[in-house]
């Protein structure tokens, strides 16, 4: 295993992947990105239900790794980019829920992560920014996830003062789902995965896909991606088990 490797742990239906660079803050380093799309990638080929992303250590992310930006050529820079963009649509196209343990701060990149999560849980210590606003280097990638998570002058306010918001405000902005005491956390995680994982996989796997297809569509494009797959997820074992349960009146057996 290479020094700092997440660590992958699996309990029942639900895997944990944890960040385990916590002398670097868990910054987003080529090593490290490569290392977490590797272990998201191989999740989403299980039969796991869900996947939460957690961190080790007083930070949960602080972004990009500088030492694979400063000086190096654009080139370089272009494809660690890229290779950061891979690792958060990855984690939108598994087909397991998604859902971010945070606790302390999550940055730049840090944030992305975050905001590219179908679901996050944030500890009370947490606090979130896109700091490049105050700096040299402008949050270009990272406010991508986070704009469509926040309303537009929440995301310009983020984006140009470069400031942290607390976990609190993160909760009303809407980056987040929760907020919980820190002895709280992983309660709230569980229970929040628990209910979100409930049900027929297959037609959530395929209605999670189409939620982030539809999302930023105008409205009538929306419409005509979600009744082709609506209709088509009719067809599902477990669509065709949930509507029969309903008519009958028993509790559905899953199946997948």
């Amino acid at each position: 295993m290479s020094e700092g490797a997440p660590r992958v742990e699996r309990d029942g239906d639900v895997v944990t992947l944890t960040m385990c660079r916590p002398a670097r803050r868990n910054a987003l380093s080529r090593e490290h990105l490569t290392q977490l799309l590797a272990a998201v990638t191989d999740v989403g080929g299980t039969d796991a239900a869900g996947l939460v992303l957690a961190a080790e250590g007083p930070v949960f992310s602080a972004g990009h790794d500088f030492a694979d930006v400063s000086g190096r050529p654009l080139p370089e820079v272009r494809s660690l980019l890229a290779l950061c963009t891979e690792l958060m649509q990855t984690l939108q196209q598994v087909p397991q829920v998604v859902l971010a343990r945070v606790h302390g701060l999550a940055t730049a990149a840090g944030c992305q992560l975050v905001a590219s999560c179908d679901l996050a849980v944030a500890a009370e210590s947490a606090g979130f920014a896109a700091p490049g606003g105050k700096g040299g280097w402008f949050c270009h990638t990272p406010m991508v996830a986070i704009s469509r998570n926040v309303g537009r002058k929440r995301a310009m306010e983020l984006a140009l003062t470069g400031d942290v918001i607390d976990a609190r405000t993160a909760l009303e902005w809407g980056l987040v789902n929760r907020v919980v005491p820190d002895g709280e956390l992983d309660a709230a995680v569980a229970d929040l995965m628990a209910r979100a994982t409930r049900g027929s996989r297959a037609s959530k796997a395929w209605g999670r896909s189409t939620m982030y297809a539809q999302l930023d569509r105008p409205e009538r494009d929306a419409y005509d991606v979600a009744v082709e797959v609506m209709a088509a997820a009719s067809q599902l074992d477990g669509a065709r088990e949930g509507m029969a349960a309903f008519l009958e009146k028993r509790p559905p057996v899953w199946t997948d």
